[in-house]
Order: structure tokens, then C-alpha cells, then sequence
């Protein structure tokens, strides 16, 4: 058994989560400005996800980013 466990999402949805996690990450660094507490074990993973969704995603570095994240969450809510 492995101690890995991979995770499938459409490129609409990593976008979408991408920038999720890139708000909270925002607002978690507004907050934490003067504390030095490590991070929890929840904040370490998604931490991790938005990382590895930086390094797969080109559309947070396209001068459309509006457009296509706004087009991104019309499909992913269109798609439920």
C-alpha cells in the first residue's frame, strides 16, 4: 500500500482552488505579520497543494488571469 494518495481535479477546478488558496494565504500572511508561530498541520498541506498547483498551472501568470479564473468557476459551478 502506498502512503501516497493522488488527487484528480480538471483545470478548471485547479484554478479555482488555486486562487482559493492563494487568498488564504494572503490574508493568513495580513494576519500573521508579527507572530512567528509555525503553522498548524492543516495550513503545512494546503501550503503543499497550493505549491504544487503553482508549479502545473501557466494561467496565474497570464495577463488574462481575471477572465480565465472568472470563466474557470462559471464552468466549475455550471458543471454540478
Amino acid at each position: 500500500m502506498s502512503d501516497f494518495v493522488r488527487l484528480q481535479l480538471t483545470k478548471d477546478e485547479a484554478l479555482v482552488l488555486f486562487e482559493w488558496l492563494a487568498q488564504r494565504d494572503e490574508e493568513r500572511a495580513r494576519e500573521n505579520t508579527e507572530s512567528d508561530a509555525p503553522l498548524d498541520a492543516e495550513e503545512l498541506v494546503l501550503t503543499k497543494i497550493h505549491g504544487v498547483l503553482e508549479k502545473s498551472l501557466v494561467e496565474p501568470f497570464d495577463p488574462n488571469y481575471g477572465a480565465l479564473l472568472a470563466a474557470a468557476r462559471r464552468r466549475v459551478q455550471e458543471s454540478t
